[in-house]
């Protein structure tokens, strides 16, 4: 029972972070870590972006232009954020930043 109640208190947190600002102010001051170029989004791109999602729950991905070909920056965000199991937090002009909350895993004996 207590681990289930974890469970949905960790969720509800989650759910509250990602609709208020905080994660919106947090992810502000970033720069941009990874670039999506004319390739599109690639396997390497998605491991990068993954790798730094579980170092630092947030990250800050730019779309150069020559991406913007073949679709959308919103196409893009939501694509590669499906693959990384994150969510979108913010979309400005060309840059989006994606937001997964570490897991803790507890296990009461």
């Amino acid at each position: 029972m207590l681990i289930l109640w974890e469970a949905y208190e960790e969720a509800f947190k989650e759910a509250m972070l990602v609709r208020g600002s905080s994660v919106r102010r947090k992810g502000g001051h970033m720069k941009a870590t990874v670039r999506i170029g004319k390739k599109g989004v690639t396997e390497t791109q998605i491991r990068e972006i993954f790798k730094q999602l579980e170092a630092r729950k947030r990250v800050k991905v730019k779309v150069l232009r020559s991406a913007l070909v073949e679709s959308s920056v919103e196409e893009i965000a939501q694509k590669v954020a499906s693959k990384t199991g994150s969510k979108v937090v913010q979309i400005i002009g060309h840059t989006f930043t994606l937001y997964k909350p570490k897991r803790k895993i507890s296990i009461i004996e």
